[in-house]
């Protein structure tokens, strides 16, 4: 689990995405379909940031190596 805590505007912000199933003020949870989606581009090549990015989501909020542990799990 990542050190960096979520502000109440940072989690309202991403409660807001539909790729986030839930949220608290130290977790994300991803929806299946983002999961599969996050799966299928990374094996065509794309890096886990610009996955994020394309799915609207803020690098900087989420923080860089919270993106990268994604593509480990």
């Amino acid at each position: 689990m990542s050190k960096i805590t979520f502000s109440c505007k940072e989690i309202n912000t991403l409660q807001k995405n539909p790729n986030v199933q839930r949220v608290s003020e130290k977790a994300i949870t991803y929806t299946d379909e983002f999961k599969n989606r996050f799966i299928d581009d990374y094996q065509a090549g794309k890096l886990p940031r610009q996955i994020f990015e394309e799915n609207d989501f803020d690098v900087e909020v989420i923080g860089i190596k919270r993106i990268e542990q994604s593509a480990f799990r």
